[in-house]
């Protein structure tokens, strides 16, 4: 039998990695205790805050592809017609 020995990443305690069901978590428990972590958005990516002119530009790069993008599900019907 595999063995190795190592610890939750909620509760910290140690646990042979192979005999849970749950892993990497040790129970459960643990795992539900996680899941509800990501649900409530608790786990974040810390990001800088944009400048006005910054968010402009983003809209307009972003308008762009839009525009391109229906420009080529235009050329795609014409080629099936």
């Amino acid at each position: 039998m595999k063995h190795r020995e190592v610890n939750c990443p909620t509760c910290r305690k140690k646990f042979n990695y192979f005999d849970s069901a749950f892993r990497p978590f040790c129970s459960e428990r643990c795992r539900l205790i996680d899941l509800g972590q990501w649900l409530s958005e608790s786990y974040t990516v810390p990001a800088e805050k944009l400048t006005p002119d910054e968010i402009d530009t983003l809209e307009k790069l972003h308008e762009k592809e839009n525009s391109e993008e229906d420009g080529n599900e235009d050329k795609y019907e014409d080629d099936q017609e």
